[in-house]
């Protein structure tokens, strides 16, 4: 991953374009970094900068974005995704699905539009690393929203099996139900946390992100050829991760998701691909 100082434009200019992500609370966000150095590749005169602002806040930062003729986007982080969806112009056809938006952006005539690309940063990540969900029996640890964003988004690759678990029994029956319209060719089913079977198995839940915490399913009988998949960022090696690594699985790490995000933000944005990519097609 480059470094995060690299992506910082210096000098800025009264041309910057700006860009900004909100939360609350927001010091943990790591996605400054990756959107200031993918738009360095893509030699982009802009900059991302993190606001902190509470719930109280929203609608006064979204009349500032509506106002700011040079800030043209906003990315979302909790706890705001599903509260913003419901003050903007236009929801996109996954912002639609999940309830929830994680990016904004302004069209010619003011209005604001938002969409929700964790699940599509979940599925690019895992193609850019050459792994593809078509044909095979998943299964996904949690139904909260990044659990959601991800389902919904595998449902989409036409996997063979999807299970989903959750200990929350009414979320996890929400889930299905809200996934039965998308998947009517594949068998979605409530599984246990059990990765029997299974040739994906994906943790959504914050279970992993303590060394001290348990395995979010059970591993016993997991299949050597499996893919372990774990959205958690710090530690970038999970215990779920290391253990898989230890069973000969192969194993993929949370920040390839972010990544993916970045990368499909960016063209929701408008912006250009990455300078490389362009001179070498």
């Amino acid at each position: 991953m480059n470094d995060p100082q690299l992506g910082v434009p210096l000098p800025l200019t009264g041309a910057t374009r700006l860009y900004a992500i909100l939360g609350d609370p927001i010091a943990q966000a790591g996605s400054p970094g990756l959107f200031n150095s993918a738009f360095r590749r893509k030699k982009v005169e802009a900059v991302l900068v993190p606001f902190h602002v509470g719930p109280e806040g929203i609608a006064t930062m979204l009349s500032a974005f509506r106002a700011g003729k040079n800030f043209d986007g906003l990315v979302v982080t909790v706890p705001h995704k599903i509260a913003i969806a419901a003050l903007l112009d236009e929801v996109g056809p996954m912002g639609r699905r999940i309830g929830a938006v994680n990016a904004i952006r302004k069209l010619p005539d003011g209005r604001l539009i938002g969409d929700n690309f964790d699940g599509h940063g979940f599925v690019s990540g895992l193609t850019r690393k050459g792994h593809s969900l078509r044909g095979k029996r998943i299964l996904v640890i949690g139904a909260g929203g990044a659990g959601s964003a991800v389902a919904h988004a595998v449902v989409d690759e036409m996997p063979m099996a999807f299970g989903i678990f959750d200990t929350d029994r009414s979320r996890l029956e929400a889930l299905a139900a809200d996934l039965a319209p998308f998947a009517k060719a594949i068998d979605v089913h409530v599984a246990e946390a059990d990765a029997d079977g299974y040739d994906v198995v994906v943790n959504c839940t914050s279970v992993g992100m303590r060394e001290s915490d348990p395995l979010p399913l059970r591993l016993d009988c997991l299949k050597p050829s499996a893919l372990v998949v774990d959205i958690i960022l710090h530690p970038r090696t999970t215990p779920l991760l290391r253990e898989a690594a230890l069973r000969g699985c192969a194993t993929h790490e949370g920040i390839h998701m972010l990544e993916g995000q970045v990368e499909e933000i960016c063209r929701f944005f408008g912006l250009p691909e990455d300078a490389d990519a362009r001179s070498a097609s």
